[in-house]
């Protein structure tokens, strides 16, 4: 549990802090957008108050308490399956990028957006962020861990 509660804290901080850098320091919340290294990695700041590609953008609440139903099913099952290090690793993952966007909706009323990818004559219209990432790699870890042994 340890492995699966330190996972999830670097995650957690490591997306808080990011948004903290890129849309308060850098001020991106005002600049709107900002080129990194185009086109394939530009800050373009949205507020996404749904879920993939805006849907459920009225339901805030429903999305928060869905984010800590499933953080806490996660760390349940984690828990059960013992000491699997890359299991609890993948799952701390997972649940600290979303209780990263949680801590968004509750503080901004939305989830702040602000990476922005594309490449070869493709202009990609929407934005992510680190717990965006930390969700899907925790997710695919999971999936891809969740049958290995048991370690000492």
């Amino acid at each position: 549990m340890k492995r699966m509660f330190t996972a999830g804290f670097l995650t957690l901080l490591l997306d808080q802090l990011s948004k903290q850098y890129v849309v308060e320091w850098l001020n991106l919340k005002t600049l709107g957008v900002m080129e990194v290294f185009p086109p394939y990695l530009n800050f373009h700041m949205a507020y996404n108050t749904g879920i993939n590609f805006g849907l459920l953008s009225t339901s805030r609440w429903l999305l928060i308490a869905l984010a800590l139903v499933i953080s806490a099913w996660v760390a349940w099952w984690v828990r059960s399956e013992g000491d699997k290090r890359w299991m609890q690793i993948s799952g701390g993952i997972l649940i600290g990028g979303a209780l990263g966007n949680v801590i968004d909706r509750v503080i901004y009323g939305a989830v702040l957006d602000f990476l922005n990818m594309s490449c070869c004559g493709w202009e990609n219209p929407y934005s992510f962020n680190v717990a965006d990432i930390a969700i899907f790699i925790g997710a695919f870890g999971l999936i891809l861990f969740s049958g290995e042994k048991k370690t000492a």
